[in-house]
């Protein structure tokens, strides 16, 4: 772990960001292990500081529009957009499905970065960027603060902190086999 790395994640931690009990994450898997990022996000100063830190590692020219999935990602994408000098959206679910709502929209060959907070699957990522390339927009990359462990996705990836935080199924959770109290802080129903 670099210097930096480990000074991001002490803040982290200062910040009571790294929650431990048993959690069910968004994906549906359960961690002993929960990272609230809402935690970051809570001071601005805080958050600008983070997000600097983010943008210092990817390649940032060309970026239209930078998108987060509610509710993880909408401040990042605010403040990435924020500090880029670009514009953000979010999608929220609709009927089960990621989409564009509150009047939205995005112009057919716009180039937009998608902005998550914590990478656990890649699942809500891979549904915006399903969304966006049906509708004839170019997905640059993914941009997070927290990769959880061994998330790949098609896409240039970059993210300040890799925390290797085993993650289970419902049916082989040893949280479970423990009968400790199973807490869901994440937002999807």
């Amino acid at each position: 772990m670099t210097e930096e790395t480990r000074k991001i994640l002490t803040l982290f931690q200062e910040k009571k960001a790294v929650l431990e009990g048993h959690f069910l994450l968004t994906s549906g898997l359960h961690s002993s292990y929960y990272i609230q990022c809402a935690k970051i996000f809570e001071d601005p100063e805080t958050a600008a500081k983070i997000v600097k830190e983010l943008i210092k590692i990817f390649d940032n020219k060309e970026i239209s529009y930078i998108v987060g999935p509610a509710v993880g990602g909408i401040l990042l994408a605010y403040e990435l957009a924020k500090q880029l000098k670009t514009k953000t959206v979010y999608t929220e679910r609709e009927n089960g499905k990621m989409s564009l709502r509150r009047g939205f929209f995005i112009p057919p060959g716009s180039k937009v970065l998608i902005a998550e907070d914590v990478l656990t699957t890649g699942g809500s990522v891979l549904e915006v960027a399903d969304l966006l390339t049906k509708q004839g927009i170019e997905v640059l990359g993914v941009a997070a603060l927290v990769n959880r462990g061994n998330v790949h996705l098609p896409y240039p990836a970059y993210w300040l902190l890799t925390l290797d935080l085993p993650a289970y199924s419902a049916d082989n959770c040893p949280l479970c086999r423990e009968d400790k109290a199973l807490v869901k802080p994440g937002s999807r129903a």
